[in-house]
């Protein structure tokens, strides 16, 4: 996880905080009650891949609750979240849709996933960015 500059998080209001906060809840409790029963009961049934995903989502389920206390260290989940459903909307959704191939099911994890203009709207890209790509890195030695 990188380690992001927390002088920054006092530059952002309260609000800014909480609104990212909500960003966290989302994750923890709305994709953990999605996630967490079928890795509780259903996890031998899985294919591979199946597991491999349900796994990692549950951990990104787990790792948000450190966004509720950490808002702008956690940030780095939230543009996880951010990253992957732009790219599945982007190669595998919108080829189907615009060649007339969307089926129920890539329907269905498509509108889901159009949920991420809500995390677009609550990342703070301004401090984001100056704590992750516009300050000086760590050093490698």
């Amino acid at each position: 996880m990188v380690a992001l500059d927390t002088s920054r998080q006092s530059d952002l209001p309260a609000w800014r905080l909480n609104l990212m906060r909500v960003g966290y809840v989302l994750l923890a409790f709305a994709l953990g009650a999605e996630v967490w029963p079928g890795i509780v009961t259903r996890h031998a049934q899985w294919e591979l891949m199946d597991g491999v995903v349900q796994c990692m989502l549950g951990a990104l389920s787990l790792l948000s609750l450190l966004g509720l206390r950490h808002p702008l260290k956690m940030a780095p989940l939230l543009l996880f979240e951010v990253a992957w459903k732009v790219i599945w909307l982007s190669v595998v959704a919108y080829p189907k849709w615009t060649a007339g191939q969307m089926d129920a099911g890539t329907g269905s994890v498509a509108f889901a996933c159009l949920f991420v203009v809500i995390f677009l709207v609550i990342i703070p890209w301004r401090a984001v960015a100056q704590a992750l790509v516009l300050s000086p890195g760590e050093r490698w030695r």
